[in-house]
């Protein structure tokens, strides 16, 4: 008996705790988990550090002139940024009409026919090439396509530039979306004789309504911030206008312009536009999680 419990002794694995191959794996985990956690705490610094900076000096630009005025000319006082405003309101406002639905009803088809032709698998290549487009390129082709051959920036050539930075976001959100309903639902809908349009709109679409409006916000925060594509397509404009057949005011580009400009007018209103794109973008997620996540009743 002593004998048998010796050799079971011996040939008893040896405890995790003293493996080298365990340890070694160990060492490698709590080192990927310690690399893991810098790299976000890195992100988060920098993240709250450009919040920080952007509040401190995007509040010291609100008042009401900031609502009410134009943009100020070169070496003049004072100043606001009402043109800049309601042009960027007139263009991602008009580029979102345009592309929801197009974005919407381009999704539906893909998730309803992308396995069954050709046709939606191109549109899938195609959709997932123009998201990775840069915005620039988009821009130098409405502007080679629409400003070209009218002869004039305006804000139309800047609503056109957006939609088409939106779409392919919307149709690919949409397709994920319609993608996670179960098959179970849409064969229950089949099995009461509900047409195949019927299923995609009024039961498989309404079921993942909330991401899809998730998907029209997202393309929507993309397009407030673009500055390339207005830059050849609507340009700017220091006079207050409401004529979309005319080159128009927006956000972006005048925070651009004034970002880089000697006047201390001018950079301050840059930092007030950048603060008003920010809490606006903000604000609508916020909007989408509190309004939108409620269930509806019947």
């Amino acid at each position: 008996m002593s004998q048998l419990s010796q050799v079971s002794t011996q040939e008893a694995p040896a405890k995790p705790a003293m493996n080298p191959v365990y340890r070694k794996r160990l060492l490698m985990h709590r080192i990927g988990i310690a690399l893991s956690v810098a790299a976000m705490a890195l992100g988060l610094a920098v993240l709250v550090w450009i919040l920080f900076t952007l509040v401190i000096k995007g509040f010291g630009a609100l008042s009401v002139d900031l609502f009410t005025q134009t943009t100020p000319a070169p070496g003049s006082e004072g100043g606001g940024l009402i043109n800049a405003i309601v042009g960027s309101a007139l263009m991602v406002g008009l580029a979102t009409v345009v592309s929801t639905p197009i974005g919407i009803l381009a999704g539906i088809y893909l998730a309803e026919y992308g396995e069954e032709n050709k046709l939606a698998q191109v549109t899938r290549f195609v959709t997932d090439i123009m998201l990775s487009a840069p915005s620039i390129v988009i821009g130098l082709f409405v502007y080679a396509l629409y400003v070209a051959h009218v002869k004039h920036f305006s804000g139309y050539a800047g609503a056109i530039a957006l939609s088409l930075i939106a779409v392919p976001v919307v149709v690919r959100t949409t397709d994920n979306m319609l993608r996670l309903v179960p098959n179970s639902l849409l064969e229950a809908a089949f099995a009461l004789g509900a047409p195949r349009w019927k299923v995609a709109t009024l039961v498989r679409l309404r079921a993942v309504k909330a991401g899809v409006i998730t998907g029209v916000l997202l393309a929507l925060a993309r397009i407030a911030g673009e500055t390339a594509p207005l830059l050849f397509t609507a340009l700017n404009n220091q006079f207050q206008s409401f004529n979309m057949n005319a080159p128009m005011a927006n956000l972006p580009s005048v925070i651009a312009s004034f970002a880089m400009s000697p006047y201390d007018n001018w950079r301050s209103l840059a930092w007030g536009g950048a603060l008003l794109i920010t809490f606006s973008v903000l604000a609508l997620n916020i909007l989408s999680r509190t309004v939108f996540s409620q269930k509806v009743p019947n």
